[in-house]
């Protein structure tokens, strides 16, 4: 099966040596998407839903990218710092997932990528 790596100037670069996102057969694997603006590469940390704001729109850039939407994501991985900011996440999460949502795992971690407080990675069911 083909591997296809996908980049868009829309979502920020990797900071280490991976790929935005990977597509395989009919599916697009993304990797974990910080609170970095990718036009500034600066990052977003004014308070934890501007920061799933960003996160979200890197991951939405990444996925249109490769022809689908968001709407086509079937499984989203959060990992967030403090899972007492869960509601508040997951408040921001469910405008950009209205109906029908991604199946989903969120779990409480240490430490991210240059100390943000959220990431969140997808697969996404292409079309033929």
């Amino acid at each position: 099966m083909k591997k296809e790596i996908l980049f868009t100037d829309k979502a920020p670069k990797a900071i280490g040596p991976y790929s935005q996102a990977i597509r395989v057969g009919g599916f697009l694997f993304t990797s974990g998407q910080i609170p970095i603006n990718p036009v500034t590469g600066d990052l977003v940390i004014a308070d934890i839903q501007k920061e799933t704001v960003q996160v979200l729109e890197n991951l939405k850039a990444v996925v249109e990218e490769a022809g689908a939407t968001l709407n086509d994501v079937i499984k989203t991985t959060i990992f967030i710092k403090d899972m007492d900011q869960f509601a508040l996440i997951n408040e921001t999460y469910a405008k950009y997932f209205p109906e029908n949502p991604p199946a989903r795992s969120c779990v409480e971690v240490a430490r991210l990528p240059k100390d943000v407080n959220v990431e969140i990675e997808a697969i996404t069911a292409l079309k033929s």
